[in-house]
C-alpha cells in the first residue's frame, strides 16, 4: 500500500469522529444536490412535454369549405413558430368523445358528430409564444374560438399559466443552485477544519519530517489523500441515499404526473441519468477536496515558520 495512502487512514483510524463529521456533512451536500439535479431535470422534461404536444386548439366554424380548411392548416404549417399542426373533423372527434367515455356507453349514443366542431390541433416551439399565436388564430374567418390544453383556468389566464410553467423551472435551479452552493461551502469549511486540527495535531511530525529533508509534496499528500477519502465516501453516500429514495418514489411520481415525462420510464435511461450526476458530483467533490486540503495545508505551514 502506498505509503500517503496508509499514513491517511491510520489518521482516520485515530480519529474516526472528525472522519464521521467530515462525511456526514458532504453526504449531506450532496444528497440534496441528487435531489436538486433530479428535479431540475423533471421540470425540464414536464415544459418540454408542454412544447411538443398539440396544446392550442383552433375550433372552426361550421359549413366551412374544405378548401378553407385546407388553406389554414397550410398556413400553419409554415409558421416557423408552430408545429405538430393536425386536422381533427367531427367524426374523428366524436371518436374521440367515445374512447374517453368507454366506461359509460349511454353518454356516446346520446351524441352524433354534428354537435363536435372540426378543428386544427397545434403547439408552439416556445410556450411565451402562446399567446401571440392564438390571437392571431382567433382573427381567422374560419375559426369560431381558440383553447389552450395548458390552461385550467380559461383564456384570460393564460399568461400566467405560461409565466408559471417557466418560473417552476427556474425557481428550481436558481433556488437549489443557491442551496447546494451554500452546503458545498459548508463541506469546504468543515474540511478546513478537520484538516487543520490533523495538520495541529501531526505539528511535531510534519518539524521531524521537514528537518529530515521531506518535501513540501511529501508533508501534504496524506492530508490530501485523506480530504479525497472523505469526497468520495460523501458523494457515494449521498448520492446513493439519494438513488435509493428516487427509486422508491418513481412509482407514486409516474402515476401522479401520468403523461408527463418528469423521470425517465425506461430503466436504462433512469440509471444512466444517476451514472451522469454520480460522476458530476464526484468531480465536484474531489475539487472540494483538494482545494480545501490544500489550503488548510498552506495555512498551517506558513503559521508553522
Amino acid at each position: 500500500m502506498n505509503i500517503h495512502i496508509k499514513t491517511a487512514l491510520d489518521a482516520i483510524k485515530r480519529s474516526p469522529f472528525q472522519a464521521i463529521s467530515a462525511v456526514f456533512v458532504l453526504s449531506l451536500t450532496f444528497f440534496v444536490a441528487t435531489i436538486i439535479a433530479v428535479l431540475v431535470y423533471g421540470s425540464n422534461m414536464a415544459i418540454k412535454h408542454f412544447e411538443t404536444r398539440p396544446q392550442i386548439i383552433a375550433f372552426l366554424k361550421d359549413n366551412i369549405k374544405d378548401d378553407a380548411i385546407l388553406a389554414l392548416k397550410s398556413k400553419l404549417e409554415s409558421d416557423i413558430r408552430l408545429k405538430q399542426v393536425n386536422y381533427v373533423s367531427k367524426e374523428k372527434a366524436l371518436e374521440i368523445y367515445k374512447e374517453s367515455t368507454k366506461d359509460n356507453p349511454l353518454l356516446a349514443e346520446l351524441v352524433n358528430p354534428s354537435i363536435f366542431p372540426a378543428s386544427l390541433e397545434f403547439s408552439v416551439s416556445d410556450l411565451t409564444l402562446a399567446q401571440t399565436v392564438i390571437d392571431e388564430i382567433s382573427k381567422e374567418a374560419v375559426v369560431d374560438q381558440v383553447g389552450f390544453t395548458a390552461n385550467l383556468g380559461g383564456e384570460k389566464s393564460l399568461g400566467e399559466v405560461i409565466q408559471r410553467l417557466k418560473n417552476a423551472g427556474n425557481y428550481i435551479r436558481v433556488g437549489g443552485l443557491v442551496f447546494v452552493s451554500l452546503l458545498a461551502l459548508s463541506s469546504f469549511s468543515v474540511l478546513l477544519v478537520i484538516i487543520t486540527m490533523r495538520m495541529a495535531t501531526r505539528k511535531n511530525e510534519i518539524e521531524i519530517l521537514s528537518l529530515i529533508g521531506a518535501t513540501p509534496q511529501f508533508v501534504r499528500s496524506p492530508i490530501v489523500v485523506e480530504a479525497v477519502v472523505y469526497a468520495i465516501l460523501g458523494v457515494f453516500i449521498g448520492w446513493g441515499l439519494a438513488l435509493t429514495l428516487w427509486l422508491y418514489l418513481t412509482p407514486t411520481i409516474m402515476s401522479y404526473f401520468g403523461q408527463v415525462p418528469f423521470i425517465p420510464r425506461d430503466p436504462l435511461t433512469f440509471f444512466l441519468m444517476f451514472a451522469l450526476i454520480l460522476g458530476a458530483e464526484l468531480l465536484i467533490g474531489l475539487i472540494v477536496a483538494f482545494a480545501g486540503s490544500l489550503v488548510a495545508v498552506k495555512r498551517s505551514l506558513k503559521k508553522a515558520r
